[in-house]
């Protein structure tokens, strides 16, 4: 079945949801198959097109809600661990291509480019991990989120995920980037390629991306690409005083492939006080 073919069906299925079948050999295969295409890489939930703007496939999000729909709660048991859900874990690693240190843990409808490591973490359904990317220690990438190839999610970063509504856009950390320990990325949050954010940095849709060297607002919850962006405070009063509100704040625009000189990058943070 083609992946023309598996999407209108998806579509045709979703629309007419309220009087699913959960038990139609039918319907779970074509949900399946869905599920297949997720975990082979030969769907994506959303793509940046080339003229920077995202694709968002809400049929790929249609299918894992209806698999959540169709399926039964299981218990499988890995050595001395035992888990009760309604969707398996990835298998077949070695065939893959990727490296999986133990403790970490990926669902069946997630994608791991070959090249990609995962240090103890979690990549949950729908998402898409590019080639060469590290996923770190205690890093989880949530639900449809878009991770792009060379990126290093440095431990304990928090991808998060956007499942519902359908149509709206998944975190997605372009190529060649890396997130700093501890960040927070998530509600369709945005990292422009070759980007380094900082440790601790939050970033969703409402938060504002500051440049310091004009101090002005250059967006809210995107980071341009080819930039260091570190943690930050916007003042905010309020009836009981003034305080600090999260901002992220770009303090360098990097040359193209910049990012990889480790030395100049940790020399750059240092001058700002920030750490990756």
């Amino acid at each position: 079945m083609s992946t023309s073919d598996i999407q209108a069906q998806i579509t045709e299925l979703w629309e007419a949801r309220a009087n699913l079948d959960t038990a139609d050999t039918d319907t779970k295969a074509t949900v399946h198959a869905a599920i297949d295409a997720l975990d082979a890489g030969q769907a994506r939930v959303a793509e940046v097109q080339s003229d920077g703007t995202v694709q968002v496939n809400e049929w790929c999000k249609q299918a894992i809600l209806l698999l959540f729909m169709i399926s039964n709660m299981a218990t499988t048991e890995v050595g001395p661990f035992e888990y009760h859900d309604k969707i398996p874990l990835k298998t077949d690693y070695a065939d893959r291509g990727v490296r999986v240190v133990p403790g970490a843990l990926a669902r069946w409808g997630s994608y791991q480019a070959p090249g990609v490591i995962m240090l103890p973490s979690f990549i949950n359904i729908g998402a898409y991990v590019g080639a060469n990317t590290m996923v770190d220690t205690w890093a989880t990438v949530g639900s449809c989120a878009q991770i792009g190839a060379n990126v290093h999610l440095s431990g304990g970063v928090g991808i998060g995920g956007v499942l519902e509504p359908p149509q709206a856009a998944p975190v997605i950390v372009e190529d060649d980037c890396l997130i700093g320990s501890r960040c927070i990325v998530a509600e369709g949050a945005r990292v422009g390629k070759g980007t380094v954010l900082g440790a601790g940095a939050i970033l969703t849709r409402s938060i504002p991306v500051i440049d310091v060297s004009t101090g002005e607002e250059i967006g809210r919850g995107e980071v341009p690409p080819w930039s260091v962006a570190v943690a930050g405070t916007r003042p905010r009063k309020f009836d009981g005083g003034e305080f600090g509100l999260p901002a992220v704040l770009v303090i360098k625009r990097l040359e193209e492939g910049a990012q990889h000189d480790k030395a100049a990058l940790n020399q750059i943070l240092r001058d700002h006080g920030a750490a990756t």
